[in-house]
């Protein structure tokens, strides 16, 4: 059953870095999965788990972009392409790696887009619904063998605070009977990867494979692509001058909570909890004034296992093995 969503006495917080966290971790002879680990804080993700000696697998979108920036990476890591919002390319991704290892320790859905324009997949799919959530379901699915004979893995699900802009639509997912709106959309997405944590742990426990969700905090990376400065700062995000909120996290700092969550030994026996700051996130309210904490309906299971039947019809995936 899920873990309480309640703060534990962890020894990192907000300026932790993902160095911080896997000093004095051995990684060696560990298999690691993160998608998106080519840019922002993917891209230090794969640095810190790569540097404490584990062999990092990275699909990507631009394989050749990917191979570039992360060829001053040190320790193992292998590049393979994939889009998340291809169907077959993630399949076919999932095949190479099926091929080329035999368990798969830790998977960290890491890659999403943001407050995009309408757009969807050759499915017909809303893009962002279809490339941060449905993407990773299916992509978790298709490597549940590996995890499963890894005896003791972990699913890091990338979420955000985002989830507090609005909750799920189940009768709606992909923005077929109302106006679309670019955010409530991204606050849909990130609702749903909170939601698959919660419920992936609860099918995973008895394998030993536990998930978590984790908002990284606000960084200045490329996710923001698809918003003018002008918006921006509308957010307070930056200033006049250009200048990030003194709140922003660095991107070695931004990917702090991913990495503890995917290593860290207090977290043994625990899942689908949603994470930030290296800690369990506080359970709050509907209308907190802290610009923290997880929202009552990202930790509804009621809700995580109606999801879980509706991304199911959605890709014709199911979890086999």
């Amino acid at each position: 059953m899920p873990s309480p969503q309640t703060p534990i006495d962890s020894p990192f917080g907000y300026r932790s870095t993902a160095r911080d966290v896997v000093d004095n971790i051995d990684l060696t002879s560990k298999t690691v999965l993160v998608t998106g680990g080519y840019s922002g804080i993917g891209t230090e993700t794969v640095r810190a788990l790569a540097g404490a000696g584990a062999n990092v697998i990275v699909g990507a979108r631009r394989p050749d972009q990917a191979k570039e920036v992360l060829a001053e990476v040190e320790g193992a890591t292998t590049v393979l392409p994939m889009d998340l919002s291809e169907p077959a390319s993630i399949d076919a991704f999932a095949k190479t790696v099926n091929e080329q290892v035999d368990a798969l320790d830790i998977l960290i859905n890491n890659a999403a887009i943001m407050a995009s324009p309408l757009a969807r997949d050759a499915r017909g799919y809303e893009m962002q619904f279809a490339t941060n959530h449905l993407g990773h379901f299916q992509l978790t699915a298709r490597l549940w063998p590996l995890l499963k004979a890894a005896g003791k893995a972990r699913v890091v699900c990338l979420s955000s605070i985002g989830h507090r802009l609005n909750g799920l639509d189940l009768d709606d997912l992909n923005w077929e009977s109302r106006e679309y709106e670019k955010w409530p959309a991204y606050g849909a997405a990130k609702s749903a990867n909170a939601l698959f944590a919660l419920q992936l742990d609860k099918l995973g426990e008895p394998d030993g494979i536990r998930a978590f969700a984790v908002h990284p905090g606000g960084i200045a990376t490329p996710l923001q692509r698809h918003l003018t400065m002008d918006e921006q700062k509308a957010m307070g995000w930056y200033d006049d001058e250009g200048n990030t909120h003194e709140t922003f996290k660095s991107t070695e700092e931004g990917a702090s909570t991913t990495v503890w969550c995917a290593v860290s030994p207090l977290l043994e026996g625990v899942g689908g909890v949603y994470c930030e700051d290296c800690n369990i996130a506080e359970a709050v309210g509907d209308e907190p004034h802290l610009a923290s904490g997880a929202y009552p309906h990202v930790r509804d299971e009621g809700t995580a296992e109606a999801l879980w039947h509706k991304s199911e019809e959605l890709t014709g995936v199911t979890f086999k093995g």
